[in-house]
């Protein structure tokens, strides 16, 4: 993922791991000038998985590591030299979510600790920072919501697309596509095509693997705590670490992967952001139930008309990113409304959003992708994923957040964990 624009990663790559010692674990301008933070401004944080992802999110404006945890340690290690030997290390998240020290926690891990981690750092009075895909089932992110709010935490989801950044193979950011949205220039309902052909991919090499053997667990690999909720399968290194989202028990593959950054700002430019499809039509290959496969199309539909297609197949060119009753809209901002830039600056800017985490956190304000539009567009991602698994189209209630006349689907809503794992 990405960092904050005032420590972007090609900077971060560069940098020595003594220099970025010295700027983690003491702040830039320690002996003063322009810019210094004192260390009792900045906010501290907690990182658990500290694989290449969790790394990589060390360096942020305003605040600084003080404690890191993984399972395997090896990470730990490397964290540890980059950090340098005043920042604390755990193999268990529970320890490290109960010290004092910590402002913030920030969740890097494989998808299924994502719920569990970020529901007992927010008992724990910690603010949160979640990667993407919020949490592996719409049960999990409904619990999720109800501990922030509970407990009165701060959350961030780390997909950045709805406030910041190109968006993709639009050319622009999602802003003036919010604008043209609302506008009405489109018309409406709007249908929103996301694959190959509109500038998205949806990384179809995230597949698992249907005939993995046994293997033996590295000696530095905690397996069991690595897999924490999830059912118990044998060790196999394809599993884990850099692969582990062609499985169903961890993730959802390229939908699981990339789910998020596409469809959390179409959510935001619809003005779906309070609610969910009604229903979920897939095309696609009988999935084995462990390894993740592919998929052809997928279509979800809202009570309004309104409809996201993912595309799988990618075989159609020039084919619109919108498409409304009045007009449509390319990738690369192209549209056959004559002259719409022109006739788009008479409308109003989208409302200003709070997209400064560390401000958000000491002002207690809501951050622009939070627990409640976070787990909505996770939702769309989890709907999905449910279909596929099942081989069949579903209809959802977007009230009360399940699945209508379906046992079976239903069934992944609320998934049970192995061993004493709960989300209560």
């Amino acid at each position: 993922m990405k960092p904050d624009k005032e420590n972007p990663r090609r900077d971060f790559i560069k940098k020595s791991a003594m220099a970025f010692a010295a700027f983690t674990i003491v702040p830039r301008f320690v002996l003063g000038g322009k810019g210094y933070v004192a260390p009792s401004d900045q906010l501290t944080k907690g990182v658990i998985g500290v694989g290449a992802m969790g790394r990589n999110h060390f360096p942020y404006a305003d605040t600084r590591v003080v404690a890191v945890c993984d399972v395997d340690r090896n990470h730990l290690k490397k964290a540890v030299d980059m950090l340098g030997k005043g920042v604390k290390t755990f193999t268990d998240y529970r320890e490290m979510i109960q010290m004092p020290e910590v402002d913030i926690v920030h969740i890097a891990t494989p998808p299924h600790w994502h719920g569990i981690m970020a529901a007992d750092a927010a008992r724990a009075g910690k603010d949160i920072w979640c990667e993407k895909p919020m949490t592996r089932t719409i049960g999990e992110g409904k619990r999720v919501v109800e501990a922030v709010q509970q407990h009165g935490r701060i959350f961030r989801l780390n997909t950045w697309f709805r406030f910041d950044d190109i968006f993709y193979g639009m050319g622009t950011t999602v802003k003036p596509i919010k604008k043209l949205v609302d506008s009405g220039l489109l018309g409406w309902p709007l249908k929103v095509t996301v694959g190959r052909g509109t500038g998205y991919d949806w990384k179809f090499y995230w597949v698992g693997k249907t005939n993995l053997d046994p293997t033996p667990v590295p000696q530095e690999l905690d397996y069991n705590m690595w897999l924490g909720p999830a059912p118990y399968k044998p060790y196999n290194p394809h599993r884990v670490h850099g692969t582990f989202r062609g499985y169903w028990d961890y993730d959802g593959g390229g939908l699981g992967d990339m789910g998020q950054h596409y469809l959390d700002p179409i959510q935001y430019f619809l003005g779906k952001d309070n609610t969910s499809p009604v229903s979920v039509e897939i095309d696609a290959p009988q999935q084995h139930a462990d390894a993740v496969g592919t998929w052809r199309r997928i279509t979800y539909t809202y009570e309004d008309g309104c409809q996201i297609i993912l595309d799988g197949e990618g075989k159609e060119e020039n084919i619109p990113y919108i498409e409304g009753p009045k007009g449509k809209l390319y990738p690369g901002f192209r549209s056959d409304i004559p002259d719409l830039r022109r006739k788009l600056a008479a409308f109003p800017d989208p409302e200003p959003q709070v997209t400064d985490f560390v401000q958000a956190v000491k002002n207690r304000q809501k951050f622009a992708l939070n627990e409640e539009n976070g787990h909505r567009s996770c939702t769309l991602v989890n709907m999905g994923l449910a279909a596929l698994r099942l081989g069949r189209n579903l209809k959802f209630d977007p009230v009360k957040q399940e699945f209508i006349n379906d046992e079976g689907a239903n069934r992944l809503v609320y998934q049970p964990m192995r061993s004493d794992w709960t989300l209560v």
